[in-house]
């Protein structure tokens, strides 16, 4: 019996907890062979090597390919989704699957969609037909018209999708992956290990039995000159508040570099005592430490998708996350310290909110392996 060969390309952090489900059914399937390429910034030591993650967590992975040129800014950007198709391009040709898996929305993921498209081999989109406010939005929606099988996370995402013109019998409501550990957090929530000794990091230690914020900031690519304002006003209004604070490392979009250098200056400046800075955590430790925070703060989904279903407030700052379907632990404001400041004051008067499944109910990894092994797999529109 042939097995289908599914290749998974993860570019980006991020990227790895929105699928790992899924890869876990996949291998698992007796209908499916799983390969898997990590490129871009998941190879990368300024992101904590999220390919090292990947294969201590039992995953092999085929090809690790350089695509990401440092600088942080639009014009690498650009060079590096271009780099990404060269590279890809050799690795599927040497790999030969009979499907690729996206995901998401970032730019390196174009990369991926269209070297598949060129070469015949059939797409599919994981967590199309969604809605946010800068660039993802024009790549998320360029993937779906590239792909060829939408596995979506939610209803409103599946009618997104249908009305860009694609056929029905291709689109899915699966959930998406990142529940599914969410799920298994609420399951067994306690954090095992020293996360300061496991996962070193910068700043000063505590204990995080007492109440903590988690933020998660990254430049916001449609405005990358004010990245590095928009980082200072977030660092002085946590530093303010004085609550323990768990910051991590923004993502390689445009305005990266600027928001890093807002960190480290303001670090050097003010050396601040309830701040403890790391690069990277495992999907399972970094959701159980949201799960037991205060409020995720910034601009990440993660505070739209998986604090929605552990029910953790988000104060979500700007523009990056607008006009994403969101539950009731969401609160918006702007780039100002002062609003960031009263919201983080707001979440510690109030109860928490009621988790949403908007997302998915935590089953979305075995969905997606049962419509990749049934699917019919075609390339042409």
């Amino acid at each position: 019996m042939h097995r289908r060969k599914i290749c998974v390309v993860i570019t980006a952090r991020p990227s790895y907890a929105r699928i790992r489900t899924a890869m876990e059914a996949i291998r698992e399937h007796p209908k499916l062979e799983l390969q898997v390429i990590t490129a871009a910034s998941a190879i990368l030591e300024r992101f904590g090597f999220p390919d090292r993650v990947i294969e201590a967590e039992g995953f092999t992975i085929d090809y690790k390919l350089h695509t990401m040129l440092e600088g942080g800014n639009l014009v690498t950007a650009a060079k590096s989704t271009g780099l990404g198709i060269i590279e890809l391009t050799s690795a599927f040709q040497a790999l030969a699957p009979d499907a690729v898996v996206t995901i998401a929305d970032r730019f390196e993921t174009l990369s991926t969609a269209v070297a598949a498209a060129y070469m015949n081999i059939p797409l599919v989109h994981v967590q199309g037909g969604e809605i946010t406010g800068n660039i993802d939005n024009k790549v998320r929606h360029a993937i779906t018209k590239l792909a060829d099988l939408h596995l979506v996370a939610s209803e409103p995402a599946r009618r997104r999708v249908i009305a860009m013109g694609e056929d029905p019998a291709t689109v899915h409501v699966t959930g998406c992956p990142s529940i599914d550990l969410a799920a298994r957090v609420l399951h067994d929530p306690e954090i095992k290990v020293d996360l300061f000794a496991a996962y070193k990091g910068v700043g000063p230690t505590f204990d995080w039995y007492q109440p903590y914020l988690v933020v998660l900031q990254h430049p916001v690519t449609t405005e990358p000159d004010a990245a590095g304002f928009q980082a200072e006003e977030t660092l002085h209004a946590v530093h303010q508040s004085g609550i323990p604070t768990f910051w991590f490392w923004p993502n390689i979009d445009a305005g990266s570099d600027a928001t890093s250098h807002a960190i480290r200056a303001f670090r050097e400046r003010y050396r601040p005592q309830n701040i403890h800075f790391f690069k990277n955590l495992p999907p399972d430790d970094f959701l159980r430490l949201v799960y037991h925070s205060l409020a995720i703060v910034g601009n990440s989904s993660v505070g739209i998708r998986e604090c929605a279903f552990l029910g953790v407030p988000a104060v979500n700052i700007g523009k990056r996350q607008q006009n994403r379907d969101r539950g009731p632990n969401v609160i918006d404001i702007d780039h100002d310290r002062r609003q960031i400041l009263a919201a983080i004051e707001a979440v510690k008067r109030q109860p928490r909110p009621q988790p949403s499944h908007l997302y998915g109910d935590g089953r979305a990894g075995e969905r997606i392996a049962d419509l990749l092994a049934s699917e019919p797999l075609h390339y042409e529109k």
